[in-house]
C-alpha cells in the first residue's frame, strides 16, 4: 500500500515546530506597504548580487519514515556559487535598524539552515554557508550574518526537526483511521422526523457533489443532526476532512456540541473544539492585554504552547471552553491562542461566522493567502450572514480619530504626524461637500495617505512597543489596517459614501451592500456549503446575497408539527406605522395582548420592533388591563448574560402567568428553545422593518438602481425575517401546543402574505371584537390542550 505523503513548506515547519518566546500583540502585523517595499528591496538585493547569484530557487526534499512521507518545500531566496563555496541567502525587510541585531531571528536561520540542508544534499556538498540578510525597508541599509554548516551537522539537526513534527502527522494519520473506523454501521440517532431524512440524504448528495445547498427547514426538525450526521459520514468517507459548523449565537453552538455527544454515544469516535471569544476565554485581569508585560500567560507562551496543544489533542475528544481553560492553566498559556492552534488538528470545529469568513479574523491557519482544504461548511441561522457580512466586509475612519491620534503623536513622531495631518486635509474638502450623507464613486486618495500613515505607525509600535503611547494609538492602528484592507476588496459590490453622523462625528465609509462575492472568497476554499434556517424565505434574496454560484441546489423542508396543534391570527386593525402611534393605537395593542393572555394561563412572549414602542404599550397594559395572576418583565437594553439567564428562567416557575415584552430580531427571538408549557404563545407587534437611516436608503437605491424592489431588500426581507424568528418560538416539538399572534394591518397585503410559510396557510383574519371568540374556540377543543412537561 501506497505510503500519503505529507507536504508541508518549509516556512511553516520551522514556525510551528521552532517557535518560542512571548506573545505579543502589539507588534503590528506587516501591512501592505512593508510587502510592497519588501518585494522590491528583495529584488534590488539579488539584482546586486551577481552573475553567480541565483534568485528564487525552488527547493523540495522528501523523507520517508514507516508510515508515512514528509515533503518539505520552498523557494529560496539566493544561492550563490563562488568557487568551491555555497551560499544559501534568505533576506528579510525590516522597519527596525539593522546594526541592533545581535544575533539573526532563530527562525529566520533555521528557514535557511532547512535550503542548506536540502540543496546540499541534492549536490553531494561536504559543507556549506548560510547567510541572513536584512535590510531596513526605508533606508536600505543592511547588515548580514554568515555561519558555515558541516552536512553531518545540519543532517542531524534537520531529522530532529522532521522526527518533532513527524510525530504530529503520525498521530493524526492513525487517528483518522481510527475515527473512519468508528463510522461503520454509524445510524441517525433518531426515528427520522416527516422531511427529515430528505434533509439528511441532501445534505450528503450536496457534499458528495461538492456543491452548496440552501435549506429552508422549520424549527423543531432537528436541523443540527440533520446537517451534521451526513456532514460526518462524509468525512468518514474522504469526502471532506475538516467540518466547520458556523453560528451567529452562543446557545446554537451549545446545540451542535450536544449533536456531536449524541454521536459520539453511539459509538463515533470524533474530535470537536468549540473556539470561544478572547475576551470570554481571557485569563488575565487586565482582559485581552496580550503582551508579556501585563499578561503572565503571554510569557513564554511559544515556549510552551506546542507541548500543551499536543497533549490535549492526543489525550481527549471534547474541547470545549472548560476543558480549554483548564489545559490554558496547567501550562500557563493563553487560552484563546491554545484553542486556534488546536483547532488545526481536529475534525470539527464550532466557531462564530467570523472565524471563517472575517478578513481581520479569520483563522490564518485555514484561510490565510494561498492555504484551502477540504472543508465542509454547514452554516447554521445563516439569514444572520447577510448583516454580518455586511458589517465585516465594510469599514470606515472617522475624522476625529485622526486629529485625536495626530495630537497624541506630534511630540513622537513628526513623519506620523504629517502623514495624518494629510488624511485630515483629504477628509477636511469631502466634508465641505456632504450635508447628511454623499455617495462617492471611490475612495479617492484616502486610502494611500493611509497607507503611508500605517508604514509609520509600523516604525514607531516596533521602536516604542513597551511605551504607554503605544497602547493609546493601537485601536487605531487596527482601524486603519481594517480601512486599507477593505479597500482592497471595494468594488461593483460595494457603495463608498461620506457622512456627517448623528453623532457628530464625520467619516468616510467603505459600505459592502452585497456580500456574496467576499463570503465565496472563503467558501472556495472548501469543498461544500450547507446553508440552511428557518428563515430563509424568500429564497432568491439569500441566494442573491449569500452566494456567486447559479447552480446550487435549494430545498423546502414542511413542518412535520400538525396545523391542528396551533392557531395564527393576524390583527388587521391595528398597526405599528409611525404615523399612528399615539395612545389610542397602543391601547390596542395592549388590549389585544390581554385578550390573549386571558384565554389560556400560561408563558406568552410579545415582540416588538423597538424599545420606545415596547415601553409606551407596557406602560398602557400595566396602567389597563394588569392583574394580579399576570406577571410582566421587559427585555432591556443593558442586560448583562446573567440578566438574561434571570429571564429566561422566569419561563421555568409554573405559577401565574407570565407575559414577556421582548424585541424582535434580539436575544429572545431566535436560538432559545422554551418547550412545552414553557411557553404557549407568541404575539409579534408589527412587520420588523428597520427604521430609516443612511445605510438602509443606500441599501433601496442600490438595488433599484439594479432592478430589483430596492425597498424589499433594505427593509421588507429583513423585517419580515425578524417576524419569522419571533414567531417561531412556538412550537418546538411535537406534542408542543400554541397560539401565533401578528398585529399590524400590513401583514393583509400580498407583499406579506407571500413571505408567509407555507404551513401558514390556515392562518385566520382577526379584529378586537372576535380574537376572544377565536382562541377560545382553539383552546377549548380537548385534544389542543397543553400537555404538562415535567421539570
Amino acid at each position: 500500500m501506497e505510503k500519503p505523503v505529507i507536504r508541508i513548506s518549509v516556512r511553516n515547519l520551522v514556525e510551528f515546530i521552532l517557535r518560542s518566546g512571548d506573545l505579543d500583540s502589539r507588534r503590528g502585523s506587516i501591512d501592505k506597504e512593508a510587502m510592497l517595499k519588501g518585494g522590491r528591496l528583495h529584488r534590488k538585493i539579488q539584482k546586486q548580487m551577481g552573475s553567480n547569484y541565483r534568485s528564487e530557487v525552488s527547493l523540495k526534499w522528501e523523507t520517508e519514515y514507516e508510515d508515512l512521507t514528509i515533503l518539505v518545500e520552498g523557494r529560496a531566496d539566493g544561492i550563490q556559487t563562488e568557487e568551491d563555496r555555497v551560499t544559501i541567502d534568505e533576506i528579510k525587510g525590516i522597519y527596525g535598524d539593522p546594526e541592533h541585531l545581535r544575533e539573526p531571528v532563530p527562525v529566520h536561520r533555521a528557514q535557511a539552515m532547512c535550503y542548506a540542508r536540502i540543496y546540499g544534499e541534492m549536490e553531494k556538498l561536504d559543507e556549506i554557508d548560510v547567510q541572513m540578510t536584512y535590510a531596513n525597508l526605508d533606508t536600505e541599509v543592511i547588515r548580514r550574518f554568515r555561519e558555515t554548516f558541516s552536512m553531518n551537522s545540519l543532517r542531524e539537526w534537520y531529522q530532529k526537526l522532521l522526527n518533532a513534527y513527524h510525530k504530529w502527522v503520525s498521530y493524526k494519520l492513525k487517528w483518522q483511521k481510527e475515527r473512519n473506523a468508528s463510522m461503520a454501521g454509524l445510524e441517525f440517532p433518531f426515528p427520522y422526523r416527516e422531511g427529515q431524512r430528505k434533509m439528511v440524504t441532501s445534505v450528503y448528495h450536496t457534499i458528495a457533489c461538492g456543491k452548496q445547498i440552501f435549506i429552508q427547514a422549520p424549527t423543531g426538525i432537528g436541523k443540527t443532526m440533520s446537517t451534521i450526521f451526513p456532514a460526518v459520514r462524509a468525512v468518514g468517507e474522504g469526502k471532506g476532512d475538516t467540518i466547520f459548523y458556523l453560528t451567529a449565537k452562543t446557545i446554537t453552538r451549545k446545540v451542535a456540541e450536544e449533536a456531536f455527544l449524541i454521536l459520539q454515544e453511539k459509538g463515533l469516535k470524533y474530535k470537536f473544539i468549540t473556539i470561544t471569544a478572547k475576551e470570554k476565554l481571557c485569563a488575565n485581569e487586565e482582559k485581552c492585554k496580550c503582551n508579556p508585560q501585563d499578561c503572565p500567560y503571554a510569557k513564554g507562551h511559544f515556549d510552551r504552547v506546542n507541548d500543551a496543544v499536543y497533549e490535549m489533542w492526543t489525550s481527549g475528544h471534547i474541547f470545549d471552553r472548560n476543558a480549554i481553560l483548564e489545559q490554558a492553566e496547567k501550562w500557563s498559556v493563553c487560552p484563546f491562542e491554545m484553542s486556534l492552534d488546536l483547532a488545526v488538528w481536529v475534525d470539527a470545529v464550532i466557531c462564530d461566522y467570523n472565524y471563517v469568513f472575517d478578513p481581520n479574523v479569520h483563522l490564518k491557519r485555514f484561510f490565510g493567502e494561498g492555504v484551502s482544504g477540504k472543508y465542509i461548511f454547514l452554516i447554521d441561522e445563516a439569514h444572520n450572514l447577510v448583516e454580518r457580512g455586511r458589517e465585516m466586509y465594510s469599514a470606515c475612519i472617522c475624522k476625529e480619530d485622526i486629529l485625536e491620534v495626530k495630537k497624541k503623536v506630534k511630540p513622537h513622531a513628526a513623519h506620523l504626524a504629517r502623514a495624518l495631518e494629510k488624511v485630515n486635509r483629504q477628509l477636511l474638502e469631502l466634508k465641505k461637500e456632504c450635508v447628511r450623507y454623499q455617495i462617492l464613486e471611490n475612495p479617492g486618495s484616502v486610502p494611500l495617505g493611509l497607507l503611508q500613515v500605517q508604514g509609520e505607525m509600523d516604525k514607531l509600535l516596533e521602536e516604542q512597543a513597551d511605551s504607554e503611547l503605544a497602547d493609546e494609538i493601537l485601536d487605531f492602528y487596527f482601524t486603519v489596517r481594517d480601512f486599507l484592507n477593505i479597500a482592497e476588496l471595494v468594488d461593483e459590490n460595494y457603495v463608498v459614501y461620506t457622512e456627517n453622523g448623528e453623532d457628530g462625528r464625520f467619516r468616510m465609509k467603505l459600505y459592502c451592500v452585497n456580500p456574496a462575492s467576499n463570503l465565496h472568497d472563503y467558501l472556495e476554499k472548501g469543498v461544500s456549503t450547507v446553508f440552511f434556517s428557518a428563515t430563509l424565505l424568500p429564497l432568491h434574496y439569500y441566494r442573491k446575497l449569500l452566494s456567486t454560484q447559479k447552480d446550487d441546489f435549494g430545498i423546502y423542508v414542511r413542518s412535520p408539527f400538525s396545523q391542528e396543534k396551533r392557531c395564527i391570527l393576524v390583527g388587521g386593525d391595528v398597526s405599528s406605522r409611525y404615523t399612528r402611534r399615539n395612545y389610542e393605537e397602543y391601547r390596542r395593542i395592549a388590549e389585544y395582548i390581554a385578550r390573549v393572555v386571558w384565554q389560556k394561563k400560561g408563558n406568552y412572549m410579545v415582540f416588538f420592533p423597538s424599545y420606545r414602542l415596547l415601553e409606551d404599550v407596557f406602560q398602557v397594559f400595566e396602567e389597563e388591563f394588569s392583574t394580579d395572576w399576570v406577571r410582566c418583565i421587559c427585555q432591556s437594553s443593558s442586560m448583562s448574560e446573567r440578566d438574561r439567564e434571570e429571564f429566561l428562567e422566569e419561563f421555568e416557575k409554573n405559577e401565574d402567568s407570565l407575559v414577556a415584552f421582548c424585541i424582535m430580531g434580539g436575544v429572545f427571538s431566535e436560538g432559545i428553545d422554551l418547550m412545552g408549557e414553557k411557553l404557549i404563545g407568541a404575539i409579534v407587534v408589527g412587520t420588523g422593518i428597520p427604521q430609516i437611516s443612511n445605510e438602509r436608503e443606500i441599501l433601496k437605491t442600490y438595488y433599484t438602481a439594479r432592478g430589483e424592489n430596492g425597498f424589499d431588500y433594505a427593509y421588507r426581507y429583513p423585517g419580515m425575517n425578524k417576524v419569522l424568528q419571533a414567531a417561531g418560538r412556538v412550537i418546538r416539538t411535537q406534542e408542543d401546543t400554541g397560539v401565533i399572534v401578528l398585529l399590524d394591518d400590513r401583514f393583509r397585503s400580498p407583499e406579506y402574505r407571500n413571505l408567509f410559510p407555507m404551513e401558514w396557510s390556515d392562518r385566520k383574519l382577526c379584529s378586537l371584537a372576535n380574537a376572544e371568540y377565536l382562541l377560545k374556540e382553539f383552546w377549548s377543543r380537548e385534544n389542543r390542550k397543553p400537555m404538562r412537561l415535567e421539570n
